[in-house]
């Protein structure tokens, strides 16, 4: 039986690396510690009383997961002493164990831990008895440590613990004095409670987290992104390449404009020629100027006067009442009349003006509007030179 439970034990030591292979988070060296204290009662295998020879025992325990299945352990217990003794303490055991969690190692770890998980223990160490006055001095001897914890993981956290602990724990080798063997007459019973706390993990719990799979769609998808924007950094760079050539061309541009000569860019003006007209109104078959109009006479003369090389072209016209020969004689009165004021009254040379007269006119479809002389100026050479 005893084999029996060592090679359960070790088959759980095998099979934890199966189990590891679950990808879980908070996993580093710092992470899934945890530290408990415990109190019980031992008593004797066999050949006495069991609550008789009970003796009252506590402990002390640092333990490291180091997957959801598998673990280790450093543990120190002392049994209280009930017979006179050196010390408070008959004897005490400081041992290494193996920790294996049953129900990760056959089940699987959900990520996070059970309300309720079984442990199975085992482990080897160091017996130290102490002895009573007059006996001879303390003894050490090997001891090995078999048994189950039954945890009640609290709270929604799950940073404590709180355990039921039977073991047996075997005498090796009866002080030195024997071969090392397993013998029920040096094993005791350890039953005890314990109280742990789990320290929190690089992952912000106080226990392994499962690693959010990924299935073969989401990572496919995943992959395209990441190559379409390793596409566009790369048509990012080819752009702003670009921009840094044409960036160097301008500057070089630039440099090239600052470092001509500058270029005086004469601009020749050719004005062209220039007309200005002026109309007198006449007064129905009349031919001779009211004084009304003699503001547009001597628009012209004033202009004749400050041009030398001018000339003017006066136009008379008539509206279409009557015959055609009294009309054509009255246009052209009217054109001699405005050039004989500006011979007489302002000066100008007869020369530089042309009267004619040109019968009916048809500028306005009102004809009392055609009753006019117009006088067209010709700006001669002077306004060329200009």
């Amino acid at each position: 039986m005893k084999k029996g439970i060592v090679c359960l034990l070790f088959s759980g030591l095998v099979v934890c690396h199966t189990s590891a292979q679950t990808a879980v988070e908070g996993n580093k060296f710092l992470d899934n510690w945890s530290i408990g204290i415990s109190a019980g009662g031992t008593t004797p295998l066999t050949h006495h009383s069991f609550f008789g020879n009970m003796r009252p025992i506590t402990g002390i325990e640092l333990d490291k997961q180091l997957t959801p299945v598998f673990g280790f352990g450093l543990e120190a217990v002392g049994s209280f002493n009930t017979s006179r003794s050196r010390t408070a303490f008959d004897r005490s055991n400081v041992s290494l164990l193996g920790l294996v969690n049953l129900n990760n190692l056959f089940g699987t770890y959900t990520g996070v831990p059970r309300p309720f998980e079984i442990e199975a223990v085992a482990g080897i160490g160091w017996l130290h008895y102490y002895m009573n006055r007059g006996a001879g001095s303390d003894q050490n001897s090997m001891s090995t440590k078999l048994g189950l914890n039954f945890n009640f993981n609290l709270g929604d956290s799950r940073a404590w613990t709180l355990a039921l602990k039977p073991a047996l724990v075997y005498d090796m080798n009866a002080m030195g004095s024997e071969a090392v063997r397993f013998h029920s007459g040096r094993a005791v019973w350890e039953i005890s409670v314990g109280l742990k706390y789990h320290f929190g993990c690089s992952n912000g719990k106080h226990h392994f987290t499962k690693v959010r799979p990924y299935d073969q769609q989401e990572v496919d998808i995943l992959n395209t992104k990441i190559n379409e924007l390793h596409a566009q950094a790369g048509k990012n760079a080819e752009a702003l390449q670009e921009a840094a050539r044409k960036v160097t061309e301008l500057e070089a541009a630039l440099d090239k404009c600052r470092n001509q000569e500058p270029k005086i860019v004469k601009d020749t003006i050719d004005n062209t020629k220039k007309t200005l007209e002026s109309v007198i109104t006449f007064r129905q078959s009349r031919t001779t100027v009211d004084n009304s109009q003699l503001p547009n006479v001597e628009r012209i003369a004033t202009y004749l006067k400050n041009h030398k090389e001018a000339s003017v072209l006066i136009k008379g016209y008539a509206s279409p009442e009557g015959s055609v020969e009294v009309n054509e004689r009255i246009a052209r009165q009217r054109a001699e009349a405005v050039k004989k004021m500006l011979v007489s009254r302002y000066g100008i040379a007869g020369e530089r003006i042309v009267a004619k007269g040109q019968g009916v006119g048809k500028m306005f479809e009102e004809p009392d509007w055609n009753r006019v002389s117009i006088c067209t100026i010709n700006a001669g050479m002077e306004s060329r030179r200009r």
